[in-house]
């Protein structure tokens, strides 16, 4: 049986010169380009006050 994963897949389209930065930024954080993507987008809501509040309610920060 399949565990059932709440994340959507979607495809990028990104420069190679901005996929080389992600990437590099990425291994200098220990983190995989996706893990670094997903932490940017996250970063970037939060900042902007995006979040919804059931997620602000879950979020332990």
């Amino acid at each position: 049986m399949q565990k059932e994963s709440k994340n959507k897949s979607f495809v990028l389209r990104i420069d190679s010169d901005t996929m080389e930065a992600i990437e590099k930024w990425a291994a200098d954080e220990f983190r995989s380009v996706n893990g670094q993507i997903l932490y940017l987008l996250d970063q970037a809501i939060k900042k902007s006050g995006r979040r919804s509040k059931e997620k602000k309610e879950k979020s332990p920060d």
